[in-house]
This record gives C-alpha cells, sequence and structure tokens, in this order.
C-alpha cells in the first residue's frame, strides 16, 4: 500500500516500529525515484507526535483502534479525512444511530468531533493468514472549528449515562455510586476553590431537578441524539453561581483520571504519514 501511495503523492513520512519491516520498506524504493520521498520514522504511533498532514490512511493492529482514532481526532491542526480499517464490529459502532443496540459512548464521541461514512466491507479471507473478524473500511472527516464543548466534562457525563444506557437518567443518576462520585467531586471543587458547601445540599436532588425541569427525566442515553446529550450538559452546568464555578480544569462531573481515561492497551505497532502535492496524508499500518 506505501508504495502504491508513493506514486501518487509528494511525500510519504512511515512510522514504523519493526526495524526490519522498516528496512524492507526502504529496499523496495531504493534505488527508485520513490525513495526520495519517503521518510520512516521508527517507533510507536500512539507515542509519536503526529506530523502535518490532509488525509490517513491505516490499518492498525484492532487492539489499539480506539485510542488511534482519538489520538487522531485530537490532532492539530485539523486533517482533511482519514480512511481506516477496523473489527466490523467497532466499525458498526463508529456509526451506530440512537437507538441502535450497537449505539454506544464510542459512537456518541466520535460523532460530535466528526463525520463517519462506513465505506465497504472486507471479508477474513482478504488476508493471509485470515484473522477470526470480519474487517470494514471507515471513512473519518473531522469537523472543523469542533463543537464548543469541554471535551472531558462531556466524556464524564457520557462515562455515566451509557453505564446503563437502558435506564433512564434519573434512573442514572439516582444511583448511590453516581450521587457519591458526583458528591466526592463537587466536594473536591469547593475546597480546591474555597468555596463554602451549603447546609443540607444534596447535588443528587439537585440534578434529578435539573432532568425534570428539562424534560429529560424519562430519556434514556441508547436512544438520545448528540443534541440530547448537549442540552443536558449545559443544564448541568448553568447552575447558580454559588453552587458551581465551573472553569477548564475543575468541574461538577470532573473525576479522577481513572475515571475519565479509558483503559487504553499501548499496543506495538507501525504507522505511515503521506505527503502530496496537494494533500498530506497519514498512513498507518499494521506490523502483523
Amino acid at each position: 500500500m506505501t508504495v502504491k501511495m508513493l506514486e501518487k503523492v509528494k511525500k510519504v513520512i512511515a512510522c514504523e516500529l519493526d526495524v526490519k519491516l522498516a528496512g524492507e520498506l526502504q529496499k523496495r524504493v531504493q534505488g527508485t525515484p520513490l525513495a526520495s520521498k519517503l521518510e520512516i520514522k521508527i517507533g510507536d504511533v500512539l507515542k509519536s507526535d503526529l506530523p502535518f498532514f490532509d488525509a490517513c490512511v491505516a490499518n492498525l493492529p484492532y487492539q489499539i483502534s480506539s485510542p488511534f482514532v482519538f489520538k487522531l481526532l485530537l490532532h492539530r491542526p485539523f486533517f482533511r479525512c482519514a480512511v481506516l480499517m477496523f473489527q466490523r464490529e467497532f466499525a458498526l459502532r463508529l456509526v451506530a444511530k440512537p437507538g441502535s443496540p450497537l449505539y454506544c459512548r464510542l459512537s456518541v464521541n466520535t460523532q460530535l468531533l466528526a463525520r463517519v461514512d462506513h465505506l465497504m466491507k472486507v471479508g477474513k479471507n482478504n488476508f493471509k493468514p485470515p484473522p477470526k473478524v470480519e474487517s470494514s473500511v471507515v471513512r473519518i472527516e473531522p469537523k472543523n472549528p469542533p463543537p464548543p464543548i469541554n471535551f472531558q466534562e462531556w466524556d464524564g457525563l457520557l462515562r455515566i449515562v451509557f453505564v446503563r444506557k437502558n435506564k433512564t437518567l434519573a434512573a442514572v443518576f439516582n444511583s448511590n455510586a453516581v450521587k457519591n462520585l458526583l458528591e466526592q467531586n463537587y466536594r473536591i471543587h469547593c475546597s480546591q476553590n474555597n468555596l463554602e458547601i451549603p447546609e443540607n445540599f444534596s447535588i443528587g436532588n439537585l440534578i434529578q431537578g435539573i432532568l425534570k425541569d428539562t424534560g429529560y427525566s424519562e430519556k434514556r442515553a441508547r436512544v438520545m441524539d448528540i443534541d440530547d446529550f448537549i442540552s443536558v450538559l449545559h443544564g448541568i452546568f448553568q447552575i447558580d453561581a454559588s453552587y458551581f464555578q465551573i472553569d477548564s480544569q475543575i468541574g461538577m462531573l470532573q473525576c479522577h483520571v481513572s475515571w475519565w481515561t479509558a483503559p487504553y492497551c499501548l499496543m506495538r505497532h507501525s504507522a505511515y504519514y503521506v505527503h502530496d502535492v496537494r494533500l498530506n496524508v497519514f498512513e498507518a499500518s499494521s506490523n502483523t
């Protein structure tokens, strides 16, 4: 794939973890006009700074699909698009709509930040040796500019409501675990900002009141769209300043790092970057 891209673009920057594969790639173009268009970086793409690029073409180990997608979507400056191959179920989750059994936090977060299209299915018999799963190719185009939302606060809300996505929001926020979590973080927020906690204050009752006032008490995460979640987040954070003073660092829903950050498995893998006269392309590929 890299050689085919070299034939059409101005430059390819390849980030390859496997030194032997990097050497093999170099040999394929050595002594040809394509050699001057190829630059190889040795390293792990998840741990490497991405260069400027206009497009991304990737075929990565499926274990790192989620962290790689969000590394791309949070990359600046914005790129034009990404064409990525994933395990079929993961790809379908990316494009899932409200009401779909596959609709989840991944669906909402990705579609908040990008337009996502399922391009084609790739059967396992197209690989040697054939994997145990089917694959799909997806096109991702980041939204520029992105929605004016604090992503940490946004993702914190989604993590809470999608734990029990079939329950009503009133039931989700009435859970003792959720109420204790919010109460703890509210107290941390007040302590760090020298705020006095009102007597007999109940953050659970406050949230329930907000959900009732905004008409979302009986809504369920599995059928809510992005606008619904924005409305809920807006309602929660537009509370009297004597209760909450939200800034970019501390918020009522902000939790410890272990709560906000998905347990990413940083697998060993490789990646490629490509540049064209009109197009800067980032290509990522597996060394398996």
